[in-house]
């Protein structure tokens, strides 16, 4: 049924993040506009609203209003990121990297943000593990780079920023800022969100529903959804701080270091010249001891092994931190979606945290507009859920694993660690065990019902040359492709072949292009070249063949002939049957 309460209140801090001191950070406000329903009194349905102004809130708003879909985003707040809190999540990896990049601001995430690749991992005071990420063949094609930090609100902001930029052009999201929702209930045909401003209360219909409020967000209770959880009692205070010295820009860990009685410590740079200094504390810690300036300060003297005067380093923030991590058992509740951490919650190793969240946008978002704009079947929503709670399990797994071995208990674990830590000095086949967080990678989809066996997994954006010679990005296709499936043929096309594939081009709405490498004549008007096979192998396929691609650059099926093989899974795909005039197999 529906709850509500009378009365305005200001947004209260549901991050966990209880104490702060520092400098701080200055965060840009929006102003709230009393909506069109307080005045009417009309309660308006609207196709899709999303609840939750956060990274994963605003990625799915500013994807929606990249494939011309109109949608609500209602936030309690009237900022990005959270008022007197930190920087929160930091490492954006490549394939977020690359959703931003279809986007349109990833340009000014890589302008602001720090790239790395290069991570080094020390047991005390001696080296025992190192990385190139750019070395690795699941980062080596991606015109992304492997990592790119940045404080979260940066990225919140110019999400918010491209979201209204898409408004100019053509009726899109809207933002309404200042506006909790206080109660929620559903239908077979719609759902009704209750919702107080500072301008009064007023209700609205939805034919979806995204939550993205977070871990605390009050659709689980309202959709009695159920979470499979584990709390940990690792203790961890955050530090960021700007030095006037800065240290090497790599991504340093110290599984046991001296300075901080044994324990782990992280370090990263970010934006503005400001690092990330993650402190692992004792489980009994008090939160609000280890999070004084003083105490913080004393800790930085003992890594830097000298007194560091106030002019030399700063305190932009400190606060403290706990996680645990839960995954809902299913992520869609009848008209409602969970996304992001209202979804799934992992500490926050390997940063698989805030890009989950981004990705799990990215795979919905073209799904409901598929489905609004009427080119997909509704159980093509359904995907969604399988496909991202495979992705929640697997980072929930990985990152358990890494706590467990930065937090062992005693016995067995502790062994284990102390065995791979001493042989790791000395031989590189242990160093692959040395596990600090495994970086965050796109996940494969295993079990999903729209994609092949051959298909579930993500492709890179690599380069790829246009027919005038000039330079492009298999995220140029996608976005042509505008949210649709692209098909991408590779090597000759038989008349048969061609006469398929324009039979096919008449009766569906995949968008298809003809792939063929240097010094080859293209049978197809639309064709590119793929000057050194990357197209080819980020696909997947090799040879002549076909690749299938979703708006999420995720492959849906791989196959050799232009046959009945394809037209089912273009059916499978958009989760509906495709009956095409003529087919043949």
């Amino acid at each position: 049924m529906l709850r509500n309460h009378s009365g305005y209140a200001e947004a209260a801090f549901t991050n966990g993040y209880e104490f702060t001191q520092g400098t701080g950070y200055r965060l840009p406000e929006y102003p709230f506009v009393a909506p069109p329903e307080l005045a009417s009194g009309e309660v308006k349905r609207h196709p899709i609203v999303i609840v939750g102004g956060g990274i994963t809130g605003l990625t799915l708003a500013c994807a929606l209003a990249h494939y011309g879909v109109p949608a609500v985003l209602l936030d309690e707040d009237n900022t990005v990121g959270v008022k007197g809190a930190s920087s929160r999540g930091i490492c954006y990896a490549q394939k977020t990297l690359e959703i931003f990049k279809r986007l349109g601001v990833y340009e000014r995430i890589a302008a602001k943000g720090v790239q790395w690749s290069v991570g080094r991992t020390f047991a005390g005071d001696d080296e025992v593990y190192s990385f190139d990420l750019r070395q690795q063949q699941t980062h080596s094609l991606s015109k992304q780079p492997p990592f790119i930090n940045i404080q979260q609100f940066y990225v919140e902001g110019f999400l918010v920023e491209q979201i209204y930029q898409l408004a100019q052009a053509r009726p899109g999201v809207e933002l309404r800022w200042r506006h909790r929702i206080t109660g929620f209930e559903q239908n077979a045909e719609f759902a009704t969100l209750s919702i107080d401003t500072p301008a009064g209360a007023y209700s609205l219909q939805a034919d979806h529903v995204i939550d993205c409020t977070g871990s605390h967000s009050p659709f689980r209770g309202w959709c009695k959804a159920t979470a499979t959880a584990k709390k940990g009692d690792d203790r961890w205070c955050i530090a960021d701080v700007r030095f006037k010295d800065s240290p090497p820009v790599e991504r340093h860990t110290w599984i046991e270091a001296p300075f901080n009685e044994g324990r782990a410590v992280w370090q990263h740079l970010m934006a503005d010249g400001v690092w990330r200094i993650d402190y692992q504390m004792s489980h009994h810690a008090d939160p609000e001891a280890m999070s004084r300036e003083d105490v913080v300060r004393a800790r930085l003297n003992a890594q830097f092994k000298r007194e560091l005067k106030p002019e030399e380093c700063e305190i932009v923030w400190v606060g403290p931190y706990t996680y645990r991590s839960e995954c809902l058992d299913t992520l869609r509740h009848g008209r409602v979606f969970f996304a992001g951490d209202s979804a799934h919650v992992v500490s926050p190793f390997g940063a698989r945290g805030g890009n989950s969240g981004v990705q799990d946008a990215d795979n919905l978002a073209w799904k409901l507009a598929a489905v609004v704009q009427g080119r997909a079947a509704p159980q093509l929503l359904d995907s969604y859920s399988a496909e991202r709670h495979e992705a929640a399990q697997h980072n929930v797994l990985v990152t358990n694993r890494t706590a467990r071995f930065l937090r062992p208990t005693d016995g067995a674990e502790r062994l284990f660690r102390s065995a791979v830590l001493g042989l790791a000095k000395q031989h590189a086949f242990a160093r692959q065990l040395v596990n600090t967080g495994r970086m965050s990678t796109p996940n494969t989809y295993t079990h999903s019902s729209v994609c092949e066996k051959t298909g579930g997994l993500a492709t890179q954006n690599v380069g790829l040359t246009w027919p005038n010679g000039t330079q492009g990005e298999l995220i140029d296709l996608l976005n042509w492709a505008g949210g649709r499936l692209l098909l991408l043929v590779f090597g000759d096309l038989s008349p048969a072949a061609a006469a398929r594939l324009q039979e096919l081009a008449a009766h569906t709405d995949v968008r298809s292009v003809q792939v063929i490498p240097p010094d080859s004549k293209a049978s197809a008007v639309e064709h590119v070249i793929d000057q050194e096979g990357h197209l080819q192998a980020s696909c997947h396929v090799f040879g002549h063949a076909w690749a299938l691609l979703r708006p999420d650059s995720y492959v849906a099926a791989t196959g050799e002939s232009i046959d009945v093989s394809l037209v089912h899974a273009i059916a499978m795909a958009l989760g509906t049957d495709l009956s095409l005039h003529g087919e043949t197999a």
